[in-house]
């Protein structure tokens, strides 16, 4: 499918399951990976990024078995045999950032790569405190960059500082890889962390696996080395960032729709979208489940700090072209390094549709004004992000048309059915 148009509809069904959180999967494989036994994980997101890093665990040999959305992932204790060979990654950041930690305890030398966007995106923030926790790391061209190559030597542990400015998966990484240290470990984030809730949910699966940490305020880290994770049997609850666009939906559209699986207890940065919604005029019912009825005119935002939801930042970007007023972005400047650099991608997409956009460094000020917006082809940049966004968008404003809307396998392969499913007709071409 090169191209989709979206048609708008006046009224959704009012509840939907997203997949579940790419977020947690993630972790759950790497943290799975490394324990000791089999683990069970229950509503796992199945996409282009779960299904390489799968591949490359296989390669490791350590073995995956899938039925649906059920992993069963067969851990060795955080032993792994050697590939003998490079281990691609795609375009999957988190695979290559989480993986590279966790390959400094194998005992063999080692090359991760991806695709020729991932080989663009920075990781010698990772690789820098992984040397100073005493692997042998670096980065093959010498530029910062995927490929990165690992050698024999065991990760010893001790105290090093990390810039958390670029990703929150660097610090991610390491927390996850520092229990099999050889020492104990203490990570220092020497400057701002971005994305603070990703840490939360790297925390909160590291203990239910069995491992605590010592969270100073998220300046100081503390990890005790020589220890293992326990196999366990983990339900995944539904993908947050994914919500977004069903709850943006009801935003747009003046409806109510219900997401049956993100408990309003997650730890998922994105629920905090809510917060958002909230500020434009929707109303949130946090009961047992989470559900937004939309308003009959949205409110602008006015200035709005998104640091600690990136991935929402760019479903909230969309929306306020739909409030009458100005709404600006801030402190997303790590959006940049992303699949494609979004703060220029919807810019440049969101002009296409009559919106007055100013890019900054670290953001975007829109203004909103939903009497003159007009369909657009829209340019997706292989980013799965880019094409959900404005597809929500197609909801509502006609002659919306998705170039290589396939890119959504990236993490979401089922999204233009689910989309179907809840009331929005996708066409072919």
């Amino acid at each position: 499918m090169e191209r989709c148009t979206i048609i708008p509809t006046p009224r959704i069904a009012d509840t939907h399951a997203v997949p579940g959180s790419k977020s947690y999967t993630n972790r759950a494989l790497t943290i799975a990976a490394m324990a000791r036994g089999a683990s069970t994980l229950l509503g796992a997101l199945e996409s282009d990024d779960t299904h390489v890093a799968r591949e490359a665990l296989k390669h490791l040999g350590v073995t995956v078995e899938q039925e649906g959305s059920t992993f069963v992932v067969h851990g060795h204790h955080g032993e792994f045999q050697d590939p003998h060979q490079p281990l691609f990654l795609g375009n999957s950041g988190t695979a290559t950032r989480f993986f590279t930690a966790m390959l400094t305890q194998a005992g063999f030398p080692c090359t991760l790569t991806g695709n020729p966007r991932m080989q663009e995106r920075p990781i010698a923030d990772l690789l820098e405190t992984l040397q100073q926790l005493g692997a042998d790391v670096s980065s093959v061209r010498g530029n910062g960059c995927p490929p990165v190559h690992i050698g024999a030597r065991r990760l010893h542990g001790g105290t090093a500082t990390i810039s958390g400015a670029i990703s929150s998966q660097f610090l991610s990484a390491l927390l996850m890889v520092a229990p099999y240290a050889a020492t104990d470990v203490t990570l220092v984030v020497r400057d701002t962390l971005v994305s603070v809730p990703y840490v939360d949910l790297t925390l909160d699966i590291m203990a239910r696996f069995g491992v605590e940490v010592i969270n100073e305020d998220y300046r100081r880290f503390h990890i005790r080395g020589q220890q293992c994770y326990s196999a366990r049997t983990y339900t995944v609850e539904g993908d947050a960032s994914s919500a977004t666009y069903f709850w943006g939906l009801a935003a747009l559209l003046g409806q109510s729709m219900c997401v049956t699986n993100v408990p309003a207890s997650s730890a998922q940065g994105d629920v905090r979208f809510l917060d958002v919604l909230e500020r434009m005029g929707c109303t949130i019912a946090r009961g047992e489940h989470l559900r937004v009825t939309g308003p009959t005119h949205l409110r602008p935002l006015g200035e709005i700090d998104l640091n600690a939801l990136p991935d929402a930042a760019m479903t909230v970007a969309v929306l306020a072209a739909f409030c009458p007023g100005e709404t600006r972005l801030t402190n997303i400047a790590n959006l940049r390094v992303k699949e494609t650099d979004r703060l220029r991608a919807l810019a440049t997409e969101l002009r296409k549709l009559g919106v007055a956009v100013t890019e900054y460094p670290d953001g975007l000020q829109i203004q909103g004004a939903p009497d003159t917006l007009h369909g657009a082809e829209i340019a997706t940049y292989d980013d799965h992000r880019m094409a959900m966004c404005f597809g929500m968008a197609g909801a509502r404003l006609p002659g919306v048309h998705i170039q290589d809307p396939t890119c959504v396998a990236k993490t979401y392969p089922g999204f233009w059915d689910d989309l179907r499913q809840v009331g929005v007709s996708v066409q072919q071409g």
